[in-house]
């Protein structure tokens, strides 16, 4: 697996003529997940991304409402194909696979340490809050919901099951780990996830004698 952990590269020389703005859009996006996952937020500025991509700060100004903003899109456009999600049709699979994705990149790499100076920095920034969900945190749960629904149409799960609170459960513990390291986030703990998830934790009842209601 290639780990998204580039060095910063340097400032891009043009040549004359003007490039079309998606191209633009593409190496700015590059050069800011490029610069994220090697320097961190604290080294993370509008004026390096731009002399990264040959761009001008107004252009990323116009285009990102902060630089938490312009660093979120950045840090997804790096890491997302790292995150497919599969649909083989064994969901366990799937999800275990999609769990143990996301472990190695946050243990493996810089993502480790950027993801959550994105989050501390969301919640004072409106902006990249807003980013967060739209572009990173919304699409990644709608495409776990999709896959657990799928799931449900081919009998693996039970009626009546709710997608969101399972992906809570299962992204939610991983997130907890990474936020509070008081405990390690490993690929056997996404495992343990998986199984105690769909396996149920609660021990059966045992079945009740025809006269254990007898003289109450």
């Amino acid at each position: 697996m290639t780990h998204p952990s580039p060095p910063a590269q340097p400032p891009v020389r043009r040549g004359r003529g003007r490039r079309p703005a998606d191209q633009v859009r593409r190496e700015v996006l590059r050069a800011a997940g490029e610069l994220l996952l090697a320097e961190g937020m604290a080294g993370f500025t509008v004026e390096k991304v731009a002399a990264l991509a040959g761009a001008s700060r107004v252009t990323l100004y116009k285009w990102w409402p902060s630089k938490g903003a312009l660093a979120l899109e950045g840090y997804f456009g790096v890491v997302g194909p790292v995150l497919a999600f599969a649909d083989t049709g064994d969901i366990a699979a799937d999800l275990t696979a999609q769990l143990k994705a996301f472990v190695r990149l946050m243990r493996d790499t810089r993502a480790g340490i950027v993801v959550p100076q994105l989050i501390g920095q969301a919640q004072t920034d409106p902006d990249l809050a807003a980013v967060y969900r739209e572009r990173y945190s919304g699409p990644r749960r709608a495409l776990a919901v999709r896959a657990l629904e799928r799931a449900g149409q081919r009998g693996q799960l039970r009626e009546g099951l709710d997608p969101e609170v399972v992906v809570d459960q299962l992204w939610g513990a991983c997130y907890h780990r990474l936020l509070v390291p008081d405990r390690p986030l490993t690929e056997e703990f996404a495992e343990a996830l998986v199984v105690n998830l769909l396996g149920g934790i609660g021990r059966p009842a045992p079945p009740r004698c025809p006269g254990d209601d007898a003289g109450r």
